[in-house]
């Protein structure tokens, strides 16, 4: 974007969006198998409907029974909180269709003799990271995230207890020379009970509004541009409401558009897949850029063919018009992190059951856990780019 002054907008949904229900029950299916082999390999989609839910993909490791499978996705629509009539975690019927991986695709991706292990497909990735939030994330899609990340928990502890799992936000910020300066509008789409009208919805999410999004920034902020429920109610939602498939909200799950996404979904796939190890890797080397001060913002691309462990390119861009400086950090990263697909595991210790909790309200801009989850999103190798 070469303007200086503009609007930008992102969106995100919420645990209980149809496509959100698929990405969270595709990555329960991964962590399943990662506890109990870290080296078992899953692609595995998720299509929800009225009352359905259809689990479908490729898997190789431990025994994992159907039964087992679909008593842990009753588990997953428990906790989203679906006790609908038109979905509901007890009654809903599920089908599950896992096959065996291609011996094909294994052939390629294992390594085996001298052959180190392959990427699991061709793709470019991408990573990005920008000093706009404490996260180094882009303010819309991490304001929007926020807002919804706090109405479900308040709706999962009572306190909203007129809310229901589906909802969207959406938050349009004024950049200035460059900066995001004001909120100039929202969204709030959100499912409810149909006990009450729009004029309550909207002062029940209103407080979420105002505890996501610093006051200066929504000082200027008009009644009239706070939109909440513009079809004027939201009863039917969810799978009942709109048919769900895993890896539909990618441009959610990354940085709400301001940079590019490869394509590739993440939800579903084991890290052996470099649609989600690398963009991970990505991302991680972008922030340690960006938090080490020596740029505003940073984009990566990693560039893979299937089978081969090297990535075949990397490009980097700080946006400062200095390329001498960015060959130099390209240099440092090609020097000071190991991007193979084994590297990329190795490096953020990646065969671990983290990824469940990735499924919604972004897989950047998070804190890192104890437990390994959000690795990517340590900052503790930003000496390498201070030098």
């Amino acid at each position: 974007m070469n303007s200086k002054n503009y609007l930008f907008t992102s969106e995100s949904v919420s645990e209980g969006h149809p496509d959100k229900v698929c990405d969270r029950i595709s990555d329960m299916v991964v962590d399943t198998y990662i506890s109990k082999d870290p080296f078992a390999r899953v692609a595995c989609e998720t299509l929800t409907t009225t009352n359905k839910v259809i689990l479908a993909g490729e898997v190789r490791g431990p025994e994992t029974s159907k039964e087992d499978l679909i008593s842990k996705v009753r588990e997953c629509i428990k906790d989203i909180g679906y006790e609908q009539k038109g979905f509901h975690w007890k009654n809903c019927n599920i089908d599950v269709h896992l096959h065996s991986q291609s011996s094909d695709i294994a052939m390629g991706v294992d390594s085996k003799g001298n052959k180190d292990e392959g990427a699991g497909d061709q793709g470019i990735m991408f990573g990005y990271a920008c000093n706009e939030t404490e996260v180094l994330m882009p303010a819309p899609i991490y304001y929007s995230h926020k807002i919804l990340e706090l109405m479900a928990l308040d709706r999962k502890k009572g306190i909203a207890k007129d809310l229901e799992p589906d909802s969207k936000s959406q938050v349009t910020m004024l950049y200035e020379n460059g900066k995001p300066t004001k909120v100039k509008s929202v969204v709030i789409s959100t499912q409810h009970s149909s006990k009450i009208d729009q004029k309550k919805v909207k002062e029940i999410v209103r407080p979420y509004l105002e505890k996501s999004i610093p006051k200066k920034l929504l000082s200027e902020l008009k009644e009239e541009e706070f939109y909440v429920n513009p079809t004027g109610q939201f009863i039917i939602g969810g799978p009942d409401g709109d048919s769900g498939l895993t890896g539909r909200k990618i441009i959610v799950d990354t940085y709400g558009g301001a940079a590019p996404h490869g394509g590739g979904a993440f939800s579903g796939k084991d890290p052996s897949k470099v649609d989600r190890s690398a963009a991970y890797a990505a991302r991680y080397v972008a922030k340690n850029v960006v938090a080490s001060k020596i740029a505003d913002k940073c984009l990566i691309q990693l560039a893979y063919a299937i089978g081969v462990s090297k990535p075949l390119s990397i490009y980097v861009n700080l946006f400062d018009g200095n390329e001498e400086k960015s060959k130099k950090v390209e240099k440092l990263i090609k020097n000071n992190f190991d991007l193979s697909p084994r590297g990329i595991r190795e490096m953020l210790s990646l065969n671990k059951p983290i990824y469940e909790r990735t499924s919604a309200y972004g897989h950047f801009g998070r804190k890192p856990g104890s437990d390994g989850s959000f690795s990517w999103e340590k900052t503790d190798k930003i000496e390498v780019f201070k030098k």
